[in-house]
């Protein structure tokens, strides 16, 4: 099978306008809880990064929440395409809980948006070996990695996969239309 990408154009802006960051779900209240809920709706706006700033400096969290904290911290300045602020805070999240694959995933999706195509499929590769709660956006993430470095077979099944795994979601199915798959 011989996949070929027949457009030179990218999906980077996918990554970072079109949603493909993973938020954890943090319980218990509080202002953590806020961060956790307004990053998993899609805020990225400074009132929404605060209630984060706010829940790590004066909430005492159990050591996932914090780490989850961080994240949803770090998937909002993602969203604003502040990347070395939302990359500290993967960091930290990674130091926290390295066991926890959206940190990874989201570290990745940094990496990518910054063209650091190796770094980014690295740690998407880790967070996917990891588990995460929205594999799709993982593979998503990672076939953009992959085209970067033109690699458009590993691309295309990665893109297979993000839509197998979510039959819905747009963003792979459009990114699979650039491709044609002859067999020999």
């Amino acid at each position: 099978m011989r996949i070929r990408l027949w457009t030179a154009a990218t999906a980077i802006g996918a990554l970072v306008g079109g949603g493909a960051h993973a938020a954890m779900t943090v319980f218990g209240g509080g202002m953590a809880q806020a961060c956790s809920q307004a990053a998993i709706v899609g805020k990225s706006d400074l009132g929404s990064i605060q209630l984060c700033d706010y829940a790590l400096d004066s909430e005492v969290l159990q050591t996932r929440d914090r780490a989850g904290t961080y994240i949803n911290r770090g998937v909002m300045k993602l969203r604003r395409r502040a990347y070395e602020q939302a990359r500290a805070d993967f960091n930290i999240a990674i130091a926290i809980a390295p066991t926890i694959g959206e940190g990874w995933i989201n570290r990745g999706a940094v990496f990518v948006g910054e063209r650091r195509y190796r770094d980014g499929l690295s740690d998407l590769s880790k967070g996917i070996e990891l588990g995460v709660k929205e594999p799709e956006k993982a593979y998503y993430n990672r076939a953009l990695a992959e085209e970067g470095l033109d690699d458009e077979k590993a691309a295309y099944l990665d893109y297979q996969q993000a839509v197998t795994l979510k039959p819905g979601w747009a963003p792979p199915q459009q990114e699979l239309l650039r491709f044609t798959v002859t067999r020999r």
